[in-house]
């Protein structure tokens, strides 16, 4: 699409300049901003005419101070009667007739992932994915893991074999309810609550540069897992590397900070080659609090 050319237009565009070469990042800017706010074309269109990843364009308008409208959109759209009869069928079938969005997808005849995007766009509370969703994997009782695990000083796997669950699941519902999990063996008995333990990442120095570098939002502790984090954040292969190499953190650690599963998280390091640590003993993390620790105290 060529750009208007109207003489109101404040932009001034890369083929005005007559640069012969491609645009720079400014010309690009003053492109976008004009497809944007004179032209009325949302993002997706935008990324589409100059081949600019939409994301990309959000953060060039963003950074020019142009306002995005809520859905991208870049000019007003008239009120659609009939998807919104659509949009609130798809959010009867996911929200109580429990249908995935794949299964929305095949009966409206609408690609899954804008079936996701307008349920979003409803404020529908998406539910995790996986075989077993997180809202509705098996929980062992705060009281019976008090009881057994904590003050009966049984293994997990003891614990597990008597609840008749597996020594995993023992251990994550220990750190969703905060109970003190011990590390490599029955000795120390005593652990850091699982509120404290987010805290502390959240205040290492380390792990919070790391975070703002990559725009991990802090989350407040309390809560399992997926209540602090209905929608995991992304963890792409650089975030994993930087948190358990440069900052030493447990794969749990980083589940604890990004509501991604442990396994997860390991795919990414084994996909980049990482060698893992050896199972038990703290990790370097955990090291340098308990010196932080010691120090204040002494």
């Amino acid at each position: 699409m060529t750009p208007s050319g109207d003489a109101a237009c404040p932009h001034v565009l890369p083929a005005a300049q007559g640069s012969g070469g491609p645009p720079t990042r400014a010309e690009l800017t003053e492109l976008v901003s004009h497809l944007y706010l004179c032209e009325g074309l949302s993002t997706y269109r935008i990324g589409a005419v100059t081949g600019v990843d939409r994301q990309r364009v959000g953060r060039m308008l963003a950074r020019a101070g142009v306002p995005v409208k809520a859905k991208g959109a870049g000019r007003h759209r008239h009120v659609d009667h009939q998807q919104a009869v659509l949009d609130e069928l798809m959010q009867r079938l996911y929200t109580e007739s429990g249908l995935s969005s794949a299964e929305i997808a095949a009966v409206t005849g609408i690609p899954e992932r804008t079936v996701r995007d307008r349920l979003h766009a409803r404020d529908v509370r998406m539910r995790t994915k996986g075989r077993v969703n997180r809202e509705d994997r098996v929980a062992v009782p705060a009281d019976a893991l008090i009881r057994l695990y904590v003050a009966g000083g049984l293994s997990a796997a003891e614990t597990g074999r008597i609840l008749g669950v597996s020594g995993q699941i023992v251990l994550r519902s220990a750190h969703d309810e905060g109970l003190p999990v011990r590390i490599g063996g029955p000795e120390p008995s005593q652990g850091p609550g699982e509120i404290e333990l987010v805290e502390a990442l959240y205040a290492d120095p380390q792990v919070r540069r790391v975070l703002a570098r990559h725009h991990v939002a802090r989350r407040p502790a309390g809560g399992s897992i997926w209540q602090r984090f209905p929608v995991p954040v992304p963890v792409s292969p650089e975030l994993a590397r930087e948190l358990y190499v440069t900052c030493g953190l447990a794969v749990r650690h980083i589940e604890l900070l990004t509501g991604q599963p442990a396994q997860t998280v390991l795919r990414q390091l084994d996909v980049q080659g990482i060698t893992r640590r050896p199972a038990g003993g703290r990790s370097p993390f955990m090291r340098r609090w308990r010196q932080r620790l010691s120090s204040v105290t002494r």
